[in-house]
């Protein structure tokens, strides 16, 4: 069961010490082979207004599918992103905070698929799942409640979080800091691509329905989700981030709760929450690579550009517009 990794993440998390290297041999440690699987952590200062001593590791796991493009194949490749801020506040908070949960939810789907390679159930198309290892950040005021702090720009996570190889983007991030939606468990975006906000995507709808065993649940997206995280305009969270660095579709994975609850808090990650997370991760990686569910009806999606044309300026700074 995937809640076994969810547990052994979530307590190599928790520990002061963690950093990418001890989440690589978590990793590792499934015995995954190397001409199927490759598991990397890059480190990277801290960017100001944090503390620029500090060192905030990206980990990028690729899982190669039987007929996957790094194989030579042509089954379409799935990537999962863990959003967040940081792992820890240290020294203002003790322990995992409640906005650790995206990287929780992508590297237990990790651990789940590089267990599963390694017993011999390769998936068709490759995955590739990153996020990154971060504990001493600032905590940022915000509305309703306070944020964690980035230890890099969006832009820089961007960099190392999405790959071009990624056809379409499952953004995984705790949302509970939020009075929009109010209730506890996991939910959904409408699809966002190239400046688009489409249809919320009717197989992922059915999936979670079947993953988690209850109705699917919803959360709105607006423009402003969609735009770059550091324009000076309001945004929900992170979540969508991705969105502003890729042409692949791009559908949020929102943990929620019935209260607002601070991502910068500890003792506020659900185990059920992260378990279904998971589960529906998995869930979608494999059925997206086998090409049996889509992210977004294409011939719509042509038939917008072709009534409106494109939208892809939200996905830039503006400065076209200036």
């Amino acid at each position: 069961m995937s809640s076994k990794f969810v547990s052994m993440v979530y307590e190599a998390l928790d520990n002061p010490a963690v950093n990418g290297a001890t989440v690589v041999a978590l990793l590792e440690s499934l015995g995954a082979a190397e001409e199927y699987a490759s598991i990397t952590s890059t480190a990277v200062n801290y960017e100001p207004p944090e503390d620029t001593t500090q060192i905030c590791d990206f980990i990028k796991v690729v899982i190669k599918g039987k007929t996957g493009k790094k194989s030579g194949g042509s089954s379409p490749t799935m990537g999962i992103i863990g959003r967040l801020g940081a792992q820890q506040a240290q020294p203002d908070r003790m322990g995992i905070v409640s906005d650790a949960d995206g990287s929780i939810v992508a590297l237990a789907s990790a651990m789940k698929l590089l267990d599963m390679s390694a017993k011999g159930a390769r998936l068709e198309g490759d995955v590739i799942i990153t996020t990154h290892i971060a504990t001493h950040v600032s905590i940022t005021p915000h509305d309703p409640v306070d944020f964690m702090g980035m230890p890099v720009s969006s832009t820089t996570m961007n960099k190392y979080e999405v790959d071009d190889d990624m056809d379409a983007i499952l953004s995984v991030d705790t949302s509970k800091g939020n009075s929009i939606i109010k209730k506890r468990g996991i939910a959904l975006s409408a699809t966002a691509k190239e400046g688009y906000i489409l249809r919320v995507a009717p197989d992922l709808v059915s999936l979670m329905e079947l993953a988690t065993g209850n109705p699917a649940v919803t959360f709105p997206v607006t423009t402003q989700d969609i735009t770059p995280y550091d324009n000076g305009i309001y945004h929900f969270n992170s979540i969508m981030q991705p969105h502003v660095a890729t042409t692949a579709p791009v559908v949020g994975l929102a943990i929620t709760a019935k209260s607002v609850v601070p991502g910068c808090d500890t003792g506020a990650s659900y185990e059920s929450e992260l378990v279904d997370a998971t589960v529906f991760s998995v869930e979608v990686a494999k059925q997206f690579t086998w090409g049996k569910i889509a992210f977004y009806d294409e011939t719509e999606y042509q038939k917008l550009l072709d009534l409106y044309g494109s939208m892809a300026v939200l996905q830039g700074d503006g400065a076209a517009n200036k």
